[in-house]
């Protein structure tokens, strides 16, 4: 049970899941069968998926697993979903916890904690699947039952987020310029394009990014800046919040003009999310804390050279060698919100300015590392290497349980 139709990082990460193991060469034998929970349906989001996801949709969603104790529930959401839940969804497990032989909790978080609610949800569950060792350590010192907390690391998969596959998608037809103007240098063939992939919001460190981009580069650099975002609990005038946040800063405008910064804020259907990928030199999310970091994996599996936070979810999978990891000096309190209190990563704009310029002029080394993400996403994080990973440990739960 999880949000197969409502976009975002559960919804790809319960499909990556699904995916793996349909297309396990294993051939599990045990059945299974999804349904929709934790996040309103977006149509558009399922107008976007692929033909052959659709087809397994509806057939998997029509597949009956009785709700006795034969089955294994796994509740892929945050906690505050989870029976009896916190807002209005399709609680998970369905009827409580009495009915079934055994309730998995597959859930992450992005701060240094959990809070107090989400820990004795957690520690209703048979077990808790959590993505990375940052997260174990995490709920475990949170309160989390130490027995209960595995760590299944998610797939990606590499066989369609793979490079040469695809065309770049023409980024002019879908870009609109927020601030800046066109480069003066503006042959593309010279002009280096970082991507970045997120929620507007204050987690994701956009306002780092913007100001590292805009301290660093100017108009001659012949660099642009595309941020693919949505909305969060905020309205989409993504181009005006960007003005207003640099109208508001101690920015200063460079002599030869601002560095361009385009908004993308069309919905881009999953079957194109490769060709976006193709048409950028480099990737960059300066995260104040990630649970996993979908955009981030997707964009190693496509050899893209990422430069991200060295903190919370994505140190499962960046090293030196595959990705530019930005150093994390303090953590800072969260200061608003239901997790008040808790504490998550400050980036530093002087050294993400550092990463960027880096990246921008040792294209040679970031081609080398983005080749290395590819090889590590492919060898460590691929779906047939994490569907062994989830169907060896519903086998031992069934198995203990017989």
């Amino acid at each position: 049970m999880a949000p197969f139709l409502s976009g975002g990082g559960y919804s790809s990460e319960a499909w990556s899941y699904i995916l793996a193991l349909h297309e396990n060469k294993k051939n599990p034998s045990f059945r299974m069968s999804i349904h929709q929970h934790g996040d309103l349906e977006i149509l558009e989001f399922w107008e976007g998926l692929p033909q052959e996801m659709k087809k397994l949709a509806l057939e998997l969603y029509q597949t009956e697993c009785e709700m006795d104790d034969n089955t294994i529930v796994i509740c892929h959401s945050e906690p505050g979903a989870w029976y009896p839940p916190l807002f209005q969804t399709l609680p998970c497990p369905p009827t409580g916890y009495e009915n079934y032989r055994f309730i998995i909790g597959r859930t992450m978080f992005e701060t240094d904690r959990l809070n107090p609610e989400h820990v004795r949800r957690c520690n209703q569950m048979d077990s808790v699947w959590v993505p990375t060792e940052f997260h174990v350590s995490t709920f475990i010192q949170s309160g989390v039952d130490s027995s209960k907390v595995v760590k299944i690391v998610q797939p990606v998969d590499v066989n369609f987020f793979d490079p040469v596959k695809y065309k770049p998608l023409d980024l002019a037809s879908i870009g609109t310029l927020a601030l800046g103007s066109t480069p003066l240098n503006s042959n593309p063939d010279n002009k280096f394009v970082f991507l970045s992939i997120f929620k507007w919001e204050y987690r994701k460190g956009w306002d780092v990014l913007l100001q590292a981009y805009l301290k660093e580069f100017s108009n001659v650099d012949g660099v642009a800046l595309y941020l693919l975002t949505n909305p969060y609990h905020s309205d989409r005038d993504f181009c005006n919040k960007i003005v207003e946040f640099v109208e508001g800063s101690a920015l200063v405008k460079p002599v030869d003009g601002w560095a361009p910064i385009y908004v993308i804020d069309a919905h881009i259907p999953h079957v194109d999310l490769p060709r976006l990928y193709n048409a950028a030199d480099a990737f960059v999310l300066p995260s104040r804390g990630e649970g996993w970091g979908r955009p981030i994996v997707e964009a190693m599996a496509m050899s893209l050279p990422v430069i991200t936070t060295n903190w919370s979810g994505p140190t499962e999978y960046i090293t030196e060698e595959n990705s530019y990891p930005l150093t994390v000096d303090v953590l800072s309190e969260v200061s608003e919100g239901p997790f008040r209190g808790h504490k998550w990563a400050e980036p530093s704009v002087d050294k993400l300015q550092v990463l960027i310029r880096h990246v921008m002029s040792d294209r040679e080394e970031a081609k080398a590392r983005g080749k290395r993400a590819r090889e590590d996403m492919i060898s460590r994080f691929s779906p047939e290497i994490v569907a062994e990973i989830v169907t060896d440990r519903i086998h031992q739960i069934l198995n203990k349980a017989a």
